[in-house]
């Protein structure tokens, strides 16, 4: 399997991931400060910011650079005790 092939199954995966978080938390399935819905944010943006990077895609590269730093600083405070309780 080719590199190009893998980026853009990834980026279609990270398409996937996004759009799953945000029907899971539209549909109150999942709290928007959960670790299960930061995780597919972070897992999302992260592919999707390859793809884009890789098709020179630089305001959705941009997008996702913060949408990846965003989810990073969320995951931060909930395993460091600072977010919202594991209940």
């Amino acid at each position: 399997m080719n590199w190009e092939l893998l980026i853009e199954i990834g980026g279609w995966i990270g398409t996937a991931a996004l759009l799953l978080a945000y029907g899971l938390v539209s549909t109150r399935r999942l709290a928007g400060d959960s670790v299960p819905y930061q995780a597919l944010n972070l897992v999302g943006g992260t592919l999707v910011l390859v793809n884009s990077y890789y098709h020179g895609a630089m305001p959705s590269v941009a997008v996702n650079v913060f949408w990846v730093a965003i989810g990073l600083f969320a995951l931060s405070r909930v395993f460091l005790g600072r977010g919202p309780s594991k209940d």
